[in-house]
């Protein structure tokens, strides 16, 4: 190997690292030695890039005593496209229909085109047979890729309790206590199984907004919530081929309550963080949680989907809170609930106040009634999907 002819080095790129190394469990090493000043020889430069998808092993190649400690230049982790970037790259110009898409496959690249053939939905109508024709065919590489996906992880051993874990958060049980009950297991127990699915980015863990030492476990990608909440639990009658369309018939109610919903909530968090204006949320935010919100007066607590935080100064202020509904047309009655709990916030946080802006988001529309309510008052918001996918 020599010098390009324009004199810079030669990228060498060793793609799917980990699997490389499960065979030869000395590449590392010997990668080590060869990239070594003192190994190399001159009339050889190389650019070596190490390439995987599995997080936890790419993560520790660098760390500790590896043999790669402090050779690598650049370490980067490539996240998968945002909700507003997928619905670009799936040339999809119905905002709804991009919501129901981004709640199956997210924003992976290889789902457009490599995993599905270029198979897009036309419009919503196309949406199920969408679903069938490439998620729920066992013909189809989609059908099994979750499965791969938890496979490839190295650390995950125990594979049957990660998926109980994992269904567990998909069918609603997103707290330590509660996924420990659905298991049938103690909370100590799922410790260990927790940690090495957030390392592995599969799970990520939201603090509460009102609670420093409570939070909720969220799956991160949207196909293996899907398959948890839908292919799962159908697994045998989705093998035999001609049940797809059986399934996805008798599948709406825990599609929107299980799949869609959360990942709406999701999405309106993002849109608060990354996309919202200062206008709009009333202030520069810092951070954006869920939160449930206690109501001892009335022996209840109220759930939270948005709690948009900005500072004052050094002073810590809730700028905003929000209610979501993937599919609901929304009204006076959510508003009127919505300035109830504010009115139980402000009596109980002070860092909230008669200010705090009130945000709906829907994946559906609003009322005549209620836009026409907004339109006149500065402390109502309302985000419906062309605002979430367009606006500020």
């Amino acid at each position: 190997m020599s010098l390009a002819s324009d004199g810079t080095p030669i990228p060498v790129v060793l793609d799917e690292f980990p699997y490389l190394a499960s065979a030869s469990p000395e590449l590392p090493s010997l990668v080590q030695r060869a990239m070594d000043p003192s190994g190399r020889r001159k009339a050889t430069p190389i650019r070596l890039l190490l390439c995987g998808s599995a997080m936890s092993f790419m993560g520790k190649l660098l760390r500790g005593n590896a043999p790669l400690r402090g050779r690598a230049s650049l370490e980067l982790v490539v996240p998968t496209l945002d909700y507003r970037l997928a619905r670009e790259f799936w040339d999809i110009t119905d905002p709804r229909l991009a919501l129901l898409v981004n709640s199956v496959v997210g924003g992976t690249p290889a789902y457009r085109r490599e995993y599905t053939l270029g198979d897009a939905p036309a419009d919503l109508n196309d949406f199920g047979p969408w679903v069938i024709r490439n998620v729920l065919n066992p013909a189809r590489p989609l059908f099994r890729e979750a499965r791969f996906l938890l496979a490839e992880e190295p650390a995950l051993h125990d594979s049957a309790l990660y998926h109980g874990v994992l269904s567990a958060i998909a069918e609603g049980n997103n707290t330590r206590g509660g996924i420990a009950n659905f298991l049938g297991r103690k909370s100590t127990d799922l410790g260990h199984a927790l940690t090495v699915l957030e390392e592995v980015g599969m799970v990520v863990r939201d603090q509460d907004a009102f609670h420093a030492k409570r939070s909720t476990y969220r799956i991160t990608e949207p196909l293996v919530a899907f398959y948890h909440a839908i292919m799962r639990p159908e697994w045998t009658d989705l093998e035999r081929p001609g049940h797809a369309e059986e399934v996805w018939d008798r599948s709406p109610a825990t599609f929107h309550s299980q799949v869609l919903g959360p990942h709406f909530e999701h999405m309106s968090r993002q849109w608060c963080r990354w996309h919202a204006s200062a206008d709009t949320l009333g202030g520069r935010r810092t951070h954006v949680l869920p939160g449930v919100l206690p109501a001892p007066a009335d022996r209840t607590s109220h759930q939270l989907d948005v709690v948009t935080f900005g500072r004052d100064g050094d002073s810590e202020r809730i700028l905003a809170i929000g209610e979501c509904k993937a599919n609901a047309i929304i009204g006076d009655g959510h508003l009127h609930r919505l300035e109830a709990i504010r009115e139980v916030l402000v009596g109980r946080d002070s860092r909230a106040s008669e200010q705090t802006k009130l945000l709906l988001f829907t994946g559906n529309d609003f009322t005549p009634e209620l836009r026409e309510t907004a339109r006149v008052r500065d402390d109502v918001e309302l985000v419906d999907l062309e605002r979430l996918y367009g606006g500020a």
